[in-house]
Formats: C-alpha cells, sequence, structure tokens
C-alpha cells in the first residue's frame, strides 16, 4: 500500500511513575531525517527512540516531540527526618513541662504544628528505573507510530487513486498517438504527390522516389517505440502502487521516463493534432510527478 510521506501521530502513557507524552509530525524529504527533542531526564532514550522510527519509516523529515511530567506525585517521595523530629518532640515536650504552667502558655504541640518545623519533612524524586521507563516510553511510542502508520495509508489511499486515475488517462492518450501516428505518413505521401503535380505541370512521376521519401520520413517520425516503452513504464507504475511502500524513489525515476519518452514523441511529431495529444500527455505526467513527490 502507499504510503504518504506526510503525517501525524501522538499517544500518552505512564512509565516508572512519569507521566509520558509522545507527538510525531513528518513533511517531505528526500531521505530519512530524524529529529527527537526530548527532556534532560530522558536524553539516554534518543537513540533507542530514533531506531524505533526508523524501523517504520524510510523517507521523510520527522519531529519526534516527547514531554515528561516530572512533578507527577508518584515519582516524588516524602522523608521524615526521625532524628529531628524525636529532637523537636523532646524539646517541646520539655518547654511544655517547665513553662507552659508557671507562664500560663497554651499547650498546642500538635501533629501538623511539628511537621511544619523546619526540615522534619523533606521531598525528594524517587530514583528512575532506567530499563523500566524506557521500556515504558518505546510502548507509547510505537502506539504514536500506529496512529501515524494510519494517518500515512489513508493519505497513501487518496494518491493511489488519484496516481492510477492519471495513468490510465496516460494510457489513452498513448493510443492516441499510436493511431495517429501512421496516418501522418500516409497525408505526407498524399501532400508530397500533390505538390509534385503542380511542379512538374503534367511531367512523369517517379513513383518509387516518393516511395523512398515516404519512408524516410515515415522512419523519421516512427513513434513505436516510443510508446511500447511508454505502456512498459505505465505497466511498472500501476504495479507499484498496488504494492507496498517504500515505491516513491522508484516511481520518480519511472516518471523520469515517461517525461522522456513524450518529449521525444514531441520532437519526432509533424502532426498538430498529435503535438496537442503530446501537451496533454505531459500534464498529465507532471501531475503524477507532483503527486508522487509525498509517497513513501
Amino acid at each position: 500500500m502507499i504510503r504518504s510521506m506526510t503525517g501525524y501521530g501522538s499517544a500518552k502513557g505512564e512509565a516508572a511513575g512519569m507521566a509520558l507524552s509522545v507527538e510525531l509530525k513528518s513533511v517531505n524529504n528526500r531521505y530519512l531525517d530524524v529529529s527527537v527533542k526530548l527532556p534532560r531526564a530522558l536524553m539516554f532514550a534518543e537513540e533507542p527512540v530514533r531506531a524505533a522510527v526508523s524501523r517504520h519509516i524510510s523517507r521523510g523529515k520527522v519531529d519526534v516531540f516527547i514531554t515528561a511530567d516530572a512533578a507527577a506525585s508518584d515519582s516524588m517521595e516524602v522523608r521524615v527526618n526521625e532524628a529531628l523530629l524525636r529532637g523537636y518532640i523532646a524539646a517541646l515536650g520539655k518547654v511544655r513541662d517547665e513553662y507552659a504552667k508557671p507562664f500560663e502558655l497554651a499547650d498546642d504541640i500538635s501533629i501538623m504544628g511539628i511537621c511544619r518545623l523546619p526540615d522534619v519533612l523533606s521531598t525528594e524524586r524517587r530514583e528512575l528505573d532506567a530499563d523500566e521507563l524506557l521500556r515504558g516510553l518505546l510502548d507509547i511510542v510505537e502506539q504514536a507510530l500506529a496512529g501515524y502508520d494510519a494517518m500515512r495509508e489513508r493519505e497513501g489511499e487518496k494518491l493511489r487513486d488519484d496516481v492510477l486515475g492519471r495513468l490510465d488517462e496516460i494510457g489513452r492518450l498513448t493510443g492516441v498517438v499510436e493511431e495517429r501516428a501512421p496516418q501522418t505518413a500516409a497525408e505526407y505521401r498524399a501532400r508530397l504527390e500533390q505538390k509534385l503535380r503542380e511542379t512538374l505541370d503534367g511531367l512523369p512521376i517517379d513513383d518509387a522516389r516518393i516511395l523512398t521519401e515516404c519512408a524516410v520520413f515515415a522512419d523519421r517520425i516512427a513513434v513505436d517505440e516510443e510508446t511500447v516503452r511508454l505502456r512498459s513504464h505505465l505497466s511498472q507504475l500501476r504495479g507499484m502502487a498496488e504494492g507496498e511502500s517504500p515505491i516513491g524513489r522508484k516511481m520518480d525515476f519511472l516518471i523520469q521516463e515517461l517525461n522522456r519518452e513524450s518529449n521525444t514523441i514531441g520532437s519526432k511529431c509533424q502532426s498538430a493534432e498529435i503535438a496537442r495529444v503530446v501537451v496533454d500527455l505531459k500534464a498529465e505526467i507532471e501531475k503524477i510527478r507532483e503527486q508522487i513527490q509525498n509517497v513513501e
């Protein structure tokens, strides 16, 4: 199936207590160019992500954006400084026993109050399991790639239908050339005989000379080889359009060959009608060339 080089995919998930988001987008490019942007904590995953993308894509400029919610609650750990807490409690108990009654102080010691004392509680980022994080991240990347591929295949179907329709039109125009080309030689002979009659004014006409001239002319304007090659290229392009990607480069090469054959036909033709057909032929070839610039 034809795949477009342009597409978009995204996925979200969680790995090793970290919330992750992956986005991919691509545009046309002659070769594969993958750019991966991720937070500092995930820099170790750049090459594995690039390799995962390369398994799905052979051509195009691909941008991969990965974000991580580093502030997620399950990635943080709250620690209690037990030694300091015990010291605070002992000190507060001493203050209560020795000073609360004599100085009529309120006994308002509470857990919340103690926890608010300096350095009793602290937060630390939980150490990440790099292997677990990488496995989870790559799973999310694959989910994003699945959506990305589905979008490229939908666009590829439209490209295929358009290309096949234009190939059919090129085949029809080639048939017109094949039908019209022999008539050009016959018309040339009729014009040549008429010109000779007018010039010789009743004198005998050398039929052998006319046949020779017509044969040379017919050989000069013959386009049989070109139309045969055109149909061969059309058959190959149809097969590619119904086949599997990547085929963009091969199709581009065959389009150049189609254009070369149509140019040759145009240079040989001595008929205004064939010249108009060649113009239409080249227009269809150019439209296909534009379309396959987006084929992987």
